[in-house]
């Protein structure tokens, strides 16, 4: 079956910081282990490079708008590699294939009926790129994300007429309650659907830095507009002389920010409406990650490199910490000593401390062949059930939640090891067989949770199976096996060395 899962597009203004690998490495862990179960993946990132925003941006910097995009795309583009992550494309908005796109889908909108020219004034946030409803101004009329003041900006615009859709986008929520989630972002959604829509800008006057209005070309479209296109233009030429659209739209998960709620969770189900184009199933929405109480952002400055977690941590260590110390949907801090913890207590001593002490015993007592003896039903019993909780936790976006299930059995094994103390069964030639099951079943089990493991920290999974001489990756062979496969293994150095802590 196809599964088409995306990020949102990355805004170009600055450089890529933890939150936006913490957004990609999730959307990864789905990819990869829906691909795992044998599903037809296509995972889509990229970058947003119009608007207001990057254009100010350039301009303190003295270059053109596009150098910019070009220069700071390019920086997020690197950084997918470094995050080991499996993007099957990565878009840019200024690519003239989707500029095309986009002109031919606001075409229909416009063509439609759902827009028309007015006059719009009302207080506007240039690094949100967002006009801000009465409801959405903090305190002394500054932006509740940025905590800068408003500008008051009075323009002629082309309008979407957005308040047409009040009814049918209370009934989408109504009849798919599960559209949106957690529950807390889908009722932050219907709260503003519910206060009542107001028809929203659809186009700019003042600057060129957009994708230009077919019907007048005088105006580029809003931000917004375009950045939201993505996820449905790609599709069109994200493969060479082929065109995806019939074969994954509509999208099976978008992977957002709450930052961004209203423009996906309101403004983007309207336009695919007013479009005649299918809505995607579901949309995940996060919160945020925090340092002393504050979101993590490039606008603030409070920003962890997620490039200096990697060179003094590793790629998978960042992978884990980001969807284990934060449930994945809810608000959450994070900090360097929070990484050095889990790194050395979760990584290297629990599962790290499994993979090596397994795979030594298995050479030092068994001349590195695992025992083809049944394995212990006791301990097989622990794991049953955990591939469909991890699949229907994965199915629902909620990969913290599954790392947990996973996570206990990694505990599970480590107390097996403590239970059994292979090291004294081999001191007695009459243990000889419970050795040969207690072996056997560590084996299997370690294998079980490292194929499990393997969309968060799939460098890691990958060398622990490779020690195991059982490379395989799909996911119903995740399930406990009856009997010890009988094969040769290998010893591990360390996978996540403590020094590094």
């Amino acid at each position: 079956m196809p599964y088409y899962v995306t990020t949102p597009i990355y805004y170009v203004n600055a450089q890529p910081h933890l939150g936006h690998a913490y957004t990609t490495i999730a959307a990864d862990v789905l990819a990869r282990h829906m691909r795992q179960r044998g599903e037809d993946v296509f995972f889509l990132t990229g970058t947003d490079e119009h608007g207001e925003p990057v254009a100010l941006a350039a301009d303190r910097l003295g270059l053109a708008p596009k150098e910019l995009a070009d220069r700071n795309a390019a920086r997020f583009e690197e950084m997918m590699p470094r995050l080991n992550v499996s993007n099957d494309f990565f878009i840019r908005t200024s690519d003239p294939r989707h500029v095309k796109k986009v002109q031919e889908v606001m075409q229909r909108i416009h063509d439609n009926g759902h827009t028309y020219l007015g006059t719009y004034e009302g207080w506007f946030c240039p690094r949100c790129a967002d006009f801000k409803g009465e409801n959405e101004i903090a305190e002394g009329n500054t932006c509740p994300i940025h905590h800068i003041p408003l500008d008051r900006e009075k323009e002629e615009n082309w309008f979407f007429r957005l308040s047409t859709f009040q009814e049918p986008l209370e009934r989408l929520y109504a009849e798919q309650p599960d559209w949106a989630a957690p529950p807390t972002r889908r009722n932050e959604a219907l709260a503003f659907i519910r206060s009542g829509l107001r028809d929203v800008s659809l186009s700019r006057g003042k600057f060129t830095w957009g994708v230009p209005v077919t019907w007048d070309p005088s105006h580029v479209f809003y931000v917004w507009f375009d950045a939201l296109l993505n996820y449905y233009t790609a599709l069109s030429f994200a493969r060479e002389g082929e065109d995806l659209t019939e074969r994954f739209w509509p999208a099976d998960l978008h992977v957002i920010g709450k930052d961004i709620l209203k423009f996906h969770a309101v403004y983007w189900p309207a336009m695919l409406m007013a479009a005649d184009l299918p809505l995607p199933r579901r949309e995940m929405i996060h919160g945020y990650l925090l340092m002393d109480g504050e979101k993590m952002s490039k606008s603030l400055g409070n920003v962890l490199d997620p490039f200096e977690v990697i060179d003094r941590f590793g790629t998978d260590a960042l992978r884990y910490y980001c969807l284990r110390e934060v449930s994945f949907g809810q608000d959450g801090s994070v900090s360097t000593a929070g990484f050095e913890s889990r790194y050395e207590s979760e990584l290297a001593n629990e599962y790290g401390n499994l993979a090596s002490r397994t795979l030594a015993m298995v050479a030092r007592y068994r001349d590195g062949v695992v025992p083809a003896v049944a394995t212990d039903a006791a301990l097989a019993a622990d794991f049953a059930g955990v591939c469909d909780d991890v699949a229907a936790l994965l199915d629902k976006a909620e990969p913290s939640q599954a790392l947990e299930a996973i996570w206990q059995r990694v505990r599970r094994l480590n107390r097996y090891v403590e239970e059994r103390a292979p090291w004294k069964l081999a001191r007695d030639p009459a243990a000889a067989g419970q050795l040969d099951e207690t072996l056997a079943t560590l084996a299997e089990g370690l294998r079980v949770v490292t194929v499990l493991l393997h969309p968060y920290i799939p460098e890691s999974a990958d060398k622990a199976l490779a020690a195991l001489n059982r490379p395989e990756l799909d996911f119903d062979g995740a399930r406990f096996a009856s009997e010890g496969w009988g094969g040769t293994v290998e010893k591990i150095e360390p996978l996540f060395p403590k020094a590094l802590a």
